[in-house]
């Protein structure tokens, strides 16, 4: 640029930095320096230097300021695309954009300092990477390619950007077509050591590692699973510690265990699960009191058998969960425990946590009491056995379980009378089906198809829900230190956004005093419901949501429309569970004493973080083991022609939902009839030349055209009758 633009530069930077205290748009800058048309080209270039340098900063409204700039700490996130982001450590900081050039040299799970740059195109917070506080991935889960005296490792996870070199005194032997762990001895830095001359850009330093463990040959049986448990570094076995101390555990309740327990052996209950479950840890009680019903949920007492900080305490928090994987389950305790002693086996005394809730016609808690208790199950019955009972009055259940049918039927009119009520309060029900994956004994996947949801699994949901709002709201009032299921409202910006989409289609969403309300979303999914439209608006309001979470402070759940919520019935598989049965375990026996409230304030921050974090991980290792087998169950049905629905339309092609749950892309390169131009305002791809008009909720039939196990998709191409 010539000498005279330079200088023109210069005098607005100087201005800026000396003389500029009011915050003010680009505009009010430029009338402030009576900048003409020709240097606005250089006011731009200068903000934007001065952004990137920290030096002022960029509100969301467009207006630049001095002040001092801002500086977070958070997690980057890798995006195939060269970009990332930000997910910031401080609560209610949302998501920063990193553009690909100002990365820094970070890594896939780097902690990372960023600073805030400001607001982009579409209201899009953006920052820049000051520096690198630590290495977030250690170990790499991929496949090995073997070269002449080196080897590669291409990575599963599409967020590590880069293949990893392994020099070949490094690879363990691996072999040409391995799925291998590789431990990062580098991580790339950005560039080589040595410059390139002539003012050309660096060229990128490849992250390095070691082969430190060999899953098995790709392909074959097991090793795909396995390579998704290593990458998302999933414990496959129990400490020897832990072992020995849960085979020191009784088998048996003893006179002692019993002792002090208010004791429902005589009551009549049941557990309610799948037919391939377990650990059944949740059993359930109800009676009859005049109009009344009198509701028992009864949880297994974990905690009698797990104490705090032992070898078995340690592990479970650890693990934080158990982990559902479409062909084992990575349980967060022993099965001696989960199996065993704290599973509600019928016919079998067992200790357990009660809450015996007095229910009025109207789905109104009238009282309530939470004890620890003894109690023996009657039956051990299956979501099928009672849905058979309850909804097809199925001769032959009917009659092996007649003394348990008068129960069911007062249980299923009192679950729709709760789910009646959280319906009026305002409470929205996502109902996506979720995929049931059936393998055969060497994990290939033999069919797909949707869980149902019948009238006992929604019966088992309906009266767990109330005992964790029960439990909840009395701890809550009793201001003792606490675990709660909290998930907020949405950001508002998002639900703008939303409402914008839904628009273009004729919907409404309200929004009073910057805020949604439940029932707002309620009575959207309620007009919605039938629609063309439905799957990819429900979709969006899902996402437009925040993710739940635990934390010690009662936030409410937008959700379920509660004020207050917690997670009580599950303490086998989820430590949050077990970690509130300690705590009123103690409450009721009289020890939450000043010392013991301190120790539970000091612990449970860092305990709702990690359960957070370890219920994230396990939900995406399980989403990834079901993309994994949807993918290989249609490498077995490739060309095959399926009627399907079409459930999102993009600029790069229009999504397909087949009735078995799989989702595959048409993308715009295979749609070879016509050009197809994406209508943005109403979301539809329309032919050139034809005016074909592809659109959401659009009934159509496909061809399935390609698989990439690599990246878990799957490729439709749209199939006319014409071609049969």
């Amino acid at each position: 640029m010539d000498q005279a633009f330079e200088k023109r530069k210069k005098v607005i930077y100087d201005f800026i930095c000396d003389d500029f205290y009011v915050p003010m748009k680009a505009k009010e800058i430029a009338a402030v320096l009576q900048v003409s048309k020709e240097d606005r080209e250089a006011l731009r270039l200068v903000l934007e230097a001065l952004v990137e340098e920290g030096k002022i900063t960029l509100s969301k409204r467009g207006k630049y300021s001095k002040g001092k700039p801002r500086v977070l700490t958070g997690t980057f996130q890798a995006n195939a695309r060269g970009f990332g982001f930000v997910l910031p450590d401080a609560e209610g900081e949302e998501d920063l954009f990193i553009p690909e050039e100002c990365k820094n040299g970070a890594f896939q799970g780097d902690q990372v300092e960023v600073l805030v740059t400001g607001y982009k195109e579409g209201g899009r917070r953006e920052g820049k990477i000051l520096q690198i506080l630590s290495h977030g991935i250690v170990h790499v889960v991929g496949l090995y390619q073997k070269s002449k005296g080196f080897g590669f490792v291409l990575p599963d996870d599409a967020h590590v950007e880069q293949d990893i070199f392994v020099a070949e005194a490094d690879s363990k032997g691996a072999n040409d077509g391995d799925k291998v762990v590789v431990e990062l001895t580098s991580y790339g830095d950005g560039a080589d050591e040595k410059q390139k001359k002539n003012g050309r850009v660096r060229r990128p330093k490849r992250p390095e590692g070691k082969v430190v463990e060999i899953l098995g040959k790709a392909g074959e049986p097991g090793v795909d699973i396995l390579s998704i448990i290593k990458a998302y570094d999933l414990p496959l076995d129990f400490p020897e510690k832990v072992k020995n101390q849960a085979e020191r555990v009784p088998d048996a309740i003893s006179e002692a265990d019993m002792a002090g327990r208010l004791d429902l052996r005589m009551l009549q209950m049941v557990t309610i699960d799948g037919e391939d479950a377990k650990d059944l840890d949740d059993a359930v009680s109800l009676e009859m009191d005049g109009e009344n019903y009198k509701l028992g949920v009864h949880i297994a007492d974990v905690a009698n058998y797990v104490q705090e900080n032992s070898a078995l305490d340690r592990e479970a928090l650890k693990r934080g969960t158990s982990v559902y994987l479409v062909d084992r389950v990575i349980p967060m305790l022993p099965t001696r425990l989960s199996n065993g002693i704290c599973s509600l086996n019928a016919k079998e005394d067992r200790l357990a946590l009660s809450c015996l809730m007095t229910v009025n016609p109207k789905g109104e808690v009238i009282d309530h009491q939470i004890a620890e208790t003894v109690i023996c199950v009657n039956e051990r019955m299956t979501y099928t056995s009672v849905a058979k009972i309850l909804e097809e009055k199925d001769p032959e259940e009917c009659q092996k379980y007649e003394t348990l049918v008068p129960m069911f039927e007062q249980m299923a009119k009192l679950s729709a009378i709760l789910r009646e009520s959280r319906k009026k309060r305002g409470s929205i029900d996502f109902d996506f089906p979720e995929t049931k994956v059936i393998l055969d004994e060497n994990g290939k996947p033999v069919e797909l198809k949707a869980y149902d949801r019948n009238v006992a699994t929604k019966l088992i949901e309906d009266f767990m829900l109330l005992a964790n709002e029960t439990v909840a709201e009395e701890y809550f009032w009793r201001e003792v230190p606490f675990v709660y299921r909290n998930h907020e409202a949405p950001d508002e910006e998002k639900i703008k956004s939303l409402s914008t989409f839904i628009n273009n289609f004729g919907f409404h969403i309200h929004v009073g005093n910057q805020e949604v309300k439940p029932k707002e979303v309620q009575k959207l999914l309620a007009k919605i419901e039938d629609t063309p439209q439905e799957a990819m608006i429900c979709r969006l309001a899902l996402r437009s949501m925040k993710r739940a979470g635990y934390t010690p402070e009662n936030l409410g759940h937008f959700g379920l429309a509660a004020k207050y919520y917690t997670h009580f019935t599950s303490p086998i598989r989820r430590y949050p569970d077990l970690q509130i049965h300690r705590i009123i375990k103690d409450v009721l026996r009289g020890r939450m004493k000043e010392e013991k409230a301190a120790h539970y304030e000091a612990i449970l921050p860092e305990v709702t973080k990690h359960a957070s974090e370890t219920e994230r991980r396990a939900d995406e290792a399980e989403r990834e083991t079901i993309k994994l087998k949807k993918t290989e169950y249609m490498q077995q049905h490739l060309g095959e022609v399926y009627e399907g629905v079409i459930s999102g339309v993009t600029r790069w092609g229009t999504y397909v939902e087949l009735p078995n749950t799989v989702e595959g892309l048409v993308h715009v390169s295979n749609m070879m009839d016509d050009h197809y131009e994406y209508v943005e305002d109403s979301y539809e791809m329309v032919g050139e030349h034809t005016g074909k008009t592809y659109r959401l909720g659009q009934p159509v039939k496909i061809k399935v055209l390609s698989v990439d196990k690599l990246s878990r998709t799957i490729d439709f191409t749209f199939f006319e009758e014409s071609e049969e």
